[in-house]
C-alpha cells in the first residue's frame, strides 16, 4: 500500500504550503506595500511556485539518481523533517521564515525574496514533492502529485487576492490556531510516512495476534 494516497497528498501540501501559512507571510509584506503592488507580488510569486513544485514533481527521479538517494531513506529523513516542522508548529514556532536582511531597490524583487523559504521554495515542500512523486515510479502519478501542488498553490493565489484588503488589519490569531491544527495533521503524516519508510527496508511494525 502506498504511502501517501491522493487525499493525504493535497492535506500534505496544504499544511506545508497552504493559506495558513501563507497569509501570516503576505499578511506581514503587506503592511509596506499598496493593494496594487501586493496583488502583483501574489501573482508573480505564485507562478514562479507553481514552476517550481512543476519541475520537481517531474524530476524526481533524476534528482534521486543524481544524489544516490533511496525513496527509503527520503520517506524516513521526510517524515522526521515534517515532524519536527509539525511540532514547531503547534507550540506556534515558525521555521523557515523570509529573511530580514536588508530590503532590495525593486518592490516586486525584494517581496519574492523574502516569500522565497515560506512560498516560493519551501523546503518541507520540496521534501514533501520529492517524497510524494517517488512513491510511484508513473507519468500518471508524477502528473497527480504536480496537479495537486499546482491546486494548493492557486487557492493559496485566491485567498490572498480576495482578502488582501482585510491582511493590514488581520490578526494573526485565527491563522495561528488553524496552523496549530495542520500541524497535528501533519504530524500524523510524518509519522506515517516515517514508518512507511521503514517497512519498505523490511522493518515490519505490525502488532502481533496478541496485540503486542
Amino acid at each position: 500500500m502506498s504511502a501517501i494516497n491522493l487525499s493525504t497528498v493535497f492535506v500534505t501540501f496544504f499544511a506545508v504550503v497552504g493559506p495558513p501559512k501563507v497569509l501570516l507571510a503576505f499578511a506581514q509584506l503587506s503592511q509596506s506595500r499598496t493593494p496594487a503592488e501586493l496583488r502583483r507580488l501574489t501573482l508573480v510569486s505564485s507562478v514562479v511556485a507553481a514552476v517550481v513544485g512543476l519541475v520537481l514533481a517531474y524530476s524526481a527521479d533524476v534528482m534521486a539518481a543524481l544524489f544516490h538517494i533511496s525513496d527509503q531513506s527520503l520517506q524516513i529523513a521526510g517524515g522526521v523533517i515534517f515532524f519536527i516542522y509539525a511540532v514547531a508548529l503547534v507550540l506556534g514556532v515558525h521555521l523557515g521564515g523570509g529573511s530580514s536582511e536588508g530590503h532590495l531597490d525593486n518592490p516586486l524583487a525584494d517581496g519574492i525574496r523574502q516569500l522565497l523559504l515560506p512560498y516560493v521554495a519551501s523546503p518541507l515542500a520540496i521534501t514533501a514533492l520529492l517524497v510524494e512523486s517517488l512513491t510511484r515510479d508513473t507519468l500518471e502519478w508524477h502528473s497527480t502529485v504536480a496537479a495537486m501542488y499546482v491546486a494548493v498553490i492557486a487557492v493559496d493565489c485566491v485567498s490572498v487576492l480576495l482578502l488582501a484588503p482585510l491582511l493590514r488589519a488581520s490578526r494573526r490569531t485565527s491563522l495561528e490556531v488553524l496552523s496549530r491544527l495542520l500541524g497535528l495533521l501533519l504530524a500524523a503524516v510524518g509519522v506515517e510516512m516515517f514508518l512507511y519508510g521503514l517497512e519498505s527496508l523490511g522493518v515490519h511494525l505490525a502488532p502481533s495476534k496478541n496485540g503486542y
